[in-house]
């Protein structure tokens, strides 16, 4: 493609806003991750409609995920008279520029001194408490473990970690942590944010590389739960190669609500995300989720308190549907279950507890059958113990 259909956000802070449009062709489920303030959202497909309105406008720059698409698209548009350019790394790219420009502005230091403040005054009890809490009721950490905290690059890994420092400074009994962040074939851009994002939060991350990107970019069905499986295991080796004993991923209260009903309704059965796991191949080793009792919307207000910008996952295959838009892309069936939640939430502001409460009081007597390390267990193996079976009158 021509160099003359690309531009660096750079570029457009040069010439300024005025009589210029950007357009965001991220998903919705993308755009949960960050926006540009003063972007119009329109998807891929729906560009054709706002034709007569890109006309107007003296420029008009278009980015995606990483840069990848739009490009194709800013070609499309300057054939139909639109001033149109790509943005050079998408998303990305602007987060790069907007990191760059906000650590000219602000001192490292005094930055990252209000961020750890945040988190110790303004946002204590909606995190660093809960955060607590679920180490406590579910005895994540104990006296001499090596926690390997893996880091995605996302908003809830990220302050998974400094939580863990601030848990560190307090430093009641003697743990280990390591910071551990997986390259599974990150663009440079993305890997860039990610690592300056570390520098900004003062988290010491040791970092190694896989090629699982490049594995699953071609596998139809469900890459993506294929690519978590392999993740999750080459952070398992790495983190038993470093000592560790422990892998500390970031999922959140809403992970948790939202996964119980993804199994109702798109895997036909009841189960949850667990607080912890014994590992089965790697002996010796623990899964925890010390953010199990932390609301997303808290993580998100910290997030936009401080400023930060954070990855989505940044995987080629989230990249394209990103891009295309496609309905059976963009939608994620946690996405859908995430907006069903919001819509039952309007009606009965307590569901969200409701349902995180609803797998801690399962009644075996009103279960037609349950499993059992993979044995499954009908209701009339013990029906005849009337004890189990009896109608209240």
């Amino acid at each position: 493609m021509s160099e003359a259909l690309e531009i660096t956000y750079r570029d457009v802070e040069a010439f300024g806003k005025e009589g210029v449009l950007m357009v965001d062709l991220r998903d919705e489920e993308a755009r949960n991750y960050g926006i540009v303030p003063y972007a119009k959202w329109i998807v891929p497909e729906a560009l054709e409609e706002h034709l007569q309105e890109f006309l107007e406008y003296s420029k008009v720059i278009l980015f995606d995920v990483n840069g990848a698409g739009s490009v194709a698209l800013a070609k499309h548009l300057r054939e139909r008279g639109v001033n149109a350019y790509s943005l050079v790394q998408g998303y990305s790219g602007y987060l790069l520029a907007i990191m760059e420009a906000e650590e000219a502005a602000v001192s490292f230091e005094e930055r990252l001194k209000n961020i750890e403040l945040s988190i110790r005054k303004k946002f204590h009890k909606e995190l660093f408490t809960k955060f607590a809490k679920a180490i406590n009721t579910y005895e994540m950490v104990a006296p001499g473990d090596k926690i390997a905290v893996c880091i995605s690059g996302g908003k809830d890994s990220m302050l998974l970690a400094k939580l863990f420092q601030e848990l560190k400074r307090h430093n009641k009994f003697e743990f280990e942590l390591v910071f551990l962040v997986m390259d599974p074939g990150y663009s440079k851009a993305n890997r860039l944010v990610i690592e300056n994002n570390a520098r900004i939060l003062g988290i010491p991350v040791t970092i190694f590389t896989s090629e699982i990107f490049d594995a699953v970019y071609d596998i139809e069905k469900s890459p993506c739960y294929l690519c978590a499986r392999m993740r999750r295991g080459y952070l398992y080796s790495k983190a038993k190669e470093l000592g560790c004993n422990k892998i500390a991923l970031g999922h959140h209260y809403d992970d948790v609500i939202e996964t119980i009903l993804m199994g109702m309704l798109y895997g036909g059965q009841i189960q949850t995300m667990m607080p912890k796991l014994h590992s089965t191949n790697f002996e010796g080793m623990e899964l925890i989720r010390p953010l199990y009792f932390v609301r997303e919307a808290d993580i998100k207000h910290w997030r936009d308190y401080n400023g930060l910008h954070f990855l989505q996952c940044a995987c080629r295959f989230t990249e394209q549907c990103a891009m295309t838009g496609t309905s059976e892309h963009s939608r994620s069936k946690r996405q859908e279950v995430k907006e069903l939640i919001a819509t039952m939430k309007k009606v009965n502001p307590f569901v969200e507890a409701n349902i995180f409460r609803s797998v801690e009081n399962v009644n075996l007597s009103t279960i037609i059958a349950y499993k059992k390390n993979g044995v499954k267990h009908p209701f009339l193996e013990t029906y005849d113990d009337p004890q189990e079976y009896s109608e209240e009158e």
